[in-house]
């Protein structure tokens, strides 16, 4: 089976559970081979959760899931060291952390403290531990859920975690005909619990050896750079995009042409994925916001401002 079979073989799997959400499981599946986390925004009851299980559900490797509480601890997630009065040396105790996917529920819900330990593992695929620094496994990938930020109970995440998430997705009310599929497909057992993996660790990590290798022209790597940089000079934003956020996209649009079975980026792909790489990156000014002004909207105007190379 080809990379691009297999990460279409991934989609399929997880249509099984999800109904009306193609979309946004293709952008998951481009953000795994792409080696980076996701970040699921939406109000409560889309399925946000679900997506997340389907997903790890798809993939035979080790998953654990944390639900983010205002009264979770730093050492909940990362491990901490213990003593041990048989050998009388102190033994790391793992934390959730330690698994290839880990599920963030709610991940905005629980205190900025908390919120911050996840920010050298989702950069370093590490965490440290009284001095002493161990690695997660491989593959390894975030996937956070969260609510509104304007919802009771939450805590917005900081700009410098934002900016580790690779994309955030949306996902979106059903319409009439896929939510009536929806009651029935879950009208007597959870399709979710009879899901088996069509893939496995090596082929993830495989996958990603492969994603780095699609050709990408230096035109097209000029068209990111001008993209993220025109986001810094926009008049309605206070803080643009950083170099993290090209190498992000020029990633993601490495991803997605292997997904299409090309070995070589072109325009549309950068072009399609510009708002969930990019949105959640750009902080907007208090006026912009006043207006009803949002990230989507700056980016598709510059959109149609900046040449498209040939």
């Amino acid at each position: 089976m080809d990379n691009g079979s297999i990460m279409q073989s991934i989609v399929d799997n997880m249509g099984k559970v999800m109904v009306g959400q193609s979309g946004a499981s293709k952008l998951m599946v481009v953000c795994l081979a792409a080696g980076g986390h996701v970040l699921i925004e939406d109000v409560p009851g889309i399925g946000k959760t679900t997506m997340a299980y389907s997903l790890a559900r798809s993939i035979g490797v080790s998953f654990n899931r944390i639900q983010f509480t205002p009264d979770i601890l730093p050492s909940d997630i990362t491990g901490f060291s213990m003593f041990n009065p048989k050998t009388c040396e102190f033994e790391y105790r793992k934390g959730n952390v330690m698994s290839h996917i880990i599920l963030a529920d709610e991940i905005n819900r629980t205190s900025p403290k908390t919120q911050a330990s996840m920010l050298e593992v989702m950069e370093e695929r590490q965490v440290t531990v009284d001095g002493v620094t161990y690695s997660v496994p491989d593959p390894f990938m975030v996937i956070a859920t969260q609510n509104p930020v304007e919802y009771m109970g939450t805590y917005p995440l900081p700009e410098a975690q934002l900016d580790r998430f690779l994309m955030r997705i949306t996902m979106g009310y059903p319409d009439k005909d896929d939510e009536v599929d929806i009651l029935f497909r879950f009208r007597q057992d959870n399709p979710l619990e009879n899901l088996n993996a069509v893939a496995d660790g090596e082929q993830i990590t495989e996958l990603r050896k492969q994603v780095k290798k699609v050709h990408v022209e230096r035109s097209i790597g000029e068209y990111i750079v001008e993209i993220v940089q025109r986001t810094r000079r926009e008049e309605h934003v206070l803080l643009g995009c950083s170099p993290r956020a090209s190498l992000y996209l020029m990633r993601a649009a490495q991803s997605l042409a292997l997904f299409m079975g090309r070995d070589y980026v072109i325009p549309d792909d950068v072009k399609s994925l510009i708002i969930p790489v990019l949105s959640h990156r750009i902080i907007l000014k208090q006026e912009a916001r006043i207006r009803k002004v949002t990230a989507e909207n700056v980016l598709s105007e510059l959109l149609t401002n900046i040449r498209v190379p040939v």
